[in-house]
């Protein structure tokens, strides 16, 4: 029987795996480039497609899911930032609650409006403890979600908080310092977490060299995720692809 999405990032993990998605955010593509960015995944066997973003407007999210279908095999998962980002055509959708804020939106609220299209969309639904972490800078989520992130820091606030969602129920923990943050989440909040919880760790927000990506999973993510960084030079997807191989035989030396 072939594994949900979900089973793939827990059983991985066990194995020791590490694993890439690649954010698409559609508002802030164009055509052409996204089709350079699904050719150079198709070829670096990228194991996930995100699409979301927190500003996507019209039907620029089912436009951009057309396409990536057309030129895809890779499983796509909905990272969505509202209720309206729910789609057919993806295989799973992360159930996001914004565990790092105290937003009731974005905590409960959201979700029972979402729930009935969810339910008629038959999408994997993969419930995610989301965590912002300062990287740094004001982002986009911050400012949407109305909530301060978790200072860098601060690991010990992370590691209470992923242990809360664990014990909540959520099925993976995504810590992320935002799109186009100046920092990562460090090494030492990513190990800390990870040594905290049993749940696939991802990792997003500022990752913008193969070197940070593997930092990243050497101390502890299960799965990264870059976005702005192929956005602005998808080329460089190659070399992230590597640097995530380089981690996996490292794991297992």
């Amino acid at each position: 029987m072939k594994q949900t999405i979900h089973q793939q990032l827990f059983s991985r993990k066990k194995q020791g795996g590490k694993q890439l998605a690649v954010l698409i955010d559609p508002d802030r593509l164009r055509i052409q480039h996204l089709d350079q960015i699904l050719t150079l995944a198709n070829t670096a066997h990228v194991d996930y497609l995100f699409v979301g973003g927190s500003l996507i407007a019209d039907d620029q999210m089912d436009h951009c899911l057309t396409i990536i279908r057309r030129e895809s095999s890779i499983p796509v998962v909905l990272f969505p930032g509202s209720p309206l980002q729910i789609s057919a055509k993806a295989d799973a959708l992360l159930l996001l609650s914004l565990i790092s804020g105290r937003n009731p939106d974005l905590l409960i609220g959201h979700h029972v409006i979402a729930a009935p299209y969810l339910k008629a969309a038959k999408l994997e639904i993969i419930p995610t403890g989301y965590m912002l972490i300062d990287g740094g800078l004001p982002t986009t989520a911050t400012y949407i979600t109305n909530t301060q992130p978790i200072p860098a820091n601060k690991p010990d606030i992370a590691v209470c908080t992923a242990m809360a969602g664990e014990m909540l129920g959520l099925k993976a923990i995504y810590l992320d310092s935002g799109s186009g943050a100046r920092m990562p989440v460090s090494t030492e909040m990513i190990s800390a977490v990870g040594q905290a919880v049993s749940v696939p760790i991802i990792v997003g927000g500022g990752l913008r060299t193969p070197e940070l990506v593997g930092q990243s999973l050497a101390a502890g993510a299960d799965l990264v995720v870059v976005g702005t960084a192929v956005e602005h030079s998808p080329g460089r997807l190659l070399e992230i692809t590597a640097a995530v191989r380089e981690a996996q035989v490292s794991k297992n030396a």
